[in-house]
């Protein structure tokens, strides 16, 4: 009877393996999924045809509320295509709302060539901009990149910068085994800088990709936000990793 009872237990442990790698190849066999949302049929359907073919799992939406709806659907996109010129709500109101939401990248289609526009959909939270007419084969090397950007982003789990470790996917920070409490916005800042490691970041502009291009305050926020980060980080690492760059602002270094 024992020897049965074994049996079984063998058994049941090959059937646990065999489910959970059948499982596990289907979470990494599961499709990019795609949502296109643009208020011309024409360009959703060219768009639909064309990223299909190329292996996407394709969404669609001709409106901004639609948009709203499904991007919360579950699995969520793994790249969103948003139109900025559609009636009611715009490109940059539907990215507004879905931004806190969604970490995907956000890539605007627009006729729009003004700086301003950029200027505004890259404070929002977008990626990238593709200009009307666009070349379709562009386009795809485009989000097959910025997909590429967001494997990496998980896979790579942990950064390090001497004892500093930052996993952006987790959106954790911490100093060889523990973890550093930051608050939303300070993490924020340490991701931006830490990510153009080198680069120097104006007050304003640190606060334009931070809190958003029109958010009510000003840059002063930036200000007391370094002084906390620095605080929280020199209780852990001696290493002044948040620079300051006289005349022009901070940088990660």
């Amino acid at each position: 009877m024992r020897k049965l009872d074994k049996v079984c237990q063998k058994f049941d442990d090959i059937m646990y393996g065999l489910i959970s790698a059948i499982s596990l190849k289907k979470v990494y066999e599961m499709k990019d999924r795609i949502l296109i949302v643009d208020d011309e049929q024409d360009i959703v359907t060219m768009l639909e045809v064309f990223l299909s073919g190329e292996g996407y799992e394709v969404s669609t939406a001709t409106n901004g509320k639609e948009a709203l709806s499904l991007a919360e659907q579950q699995p969520p996109p793994s790249l969103i295509l948003l139109d900025i010129m559609m009636p009611e709500m715009d490109g940059f109101a539907v990215c507004r709302n879905i931004r806190e939401r969604v970490s995907c990248p956000i890539l605007f289609l627009t006729a729009r060539v003004e700086q301003a526009d950029h200027i505004l959909g890259f404070s929002l939270g977008g990626d990238d901009y593709i200009l009307k007419p666009f070349n379709i084969t562009e386009l795809g090397a485009r989000i097959q990149a910025h997909l590429r950007r967001e494997r990496r982003k998980v896979e790579s789990k942990r950064v390090y910068f001497d004892n500093i470790w930052i996993d952006y996917a987790a959106r954790l920070v911490g100093c060889r085994e523990a973890e550093l409490p930051l608050a939303r916005k300070e993490y924020e800042v340490l991701e931006l800088l830490s990510l153009h490691a080198g680069q120097a970041f104006s007050r304003e502009r640190i606060y334009e990709r931070v809190w958003g291009y029109d958010a009510e305050g000003d840059s002063q926020a930036v200000t007391e936000h370094i002084k906390r980060l620095r605080a929280k980080l020199a209780q852990v690492d001696q290493e002044a990793h948040v620079e300051t760059v006289w005349g022009v602002g901070y940088r990660w270094r």
